[in-house]
């Protein structure tokens, strides 16, 4: 029972310090990068904007403005690259089915030829050539 009243106090410590500093603000920012963020120099200048430059930006190029001749042949490159892809691999799947499709045919050929030849030799009555096949209907 000893130990329940240090966590006790402790509990109370920490109760009493979130009380305390619940009013300070929970970020410590320096004067010194707030006047940077609002003033910025150097190659920040480069990548942000005022916001009334970003603004004009959005308003003068909105979604149904006209592209630049730059920006349709980019994307048109882009759509014939995708194109030759597609060609491509789809050119590649069909020499991969043919492929398949005449090793298929061939396999099965040897597999009916051989099936043939063991028929062959199994029904032969020792004549040569078979007489019994090799009849002509009159």
């Amino acid at each position: 029972m000893s130990w329940t009243q240090p966590i006790l106090l402790t509990c109370l410590v920490v109760l009493l310090t979130l009380t305390l500093f619940q009013g300070t603000d929970s970020t410590a920012v320096s004067d010194k990068k707030d006047s940077m963020a609002a003033n910025p120099q150097g190659p920040l200048r480069k990548i942000f904007m005022a916001e009334a430059d970003a603004s004009n930006f959005f308003k003068h190029r909105s979604r149904r403005a006209a592209k630049s001749q730059d920006e349709i042949n980019a994307e048109q490159r882009q759509r014939l690259a995708a194109d030759k892809r597609k060609r491509d691999y789809h050119e590649e799947q069909s020499n991969e089915f043919e492929s398949y499709a005449e090793e298929e045919h061939d396999e099965q050929d040897e597999r009916t030829r051989e099936k043939t030849e063991q028929w062959r030799q199994f029904h032969h009555d020792g004549l040569d050539p078979s007489y019994e096949y090799n009849r002509h209907t009159i």
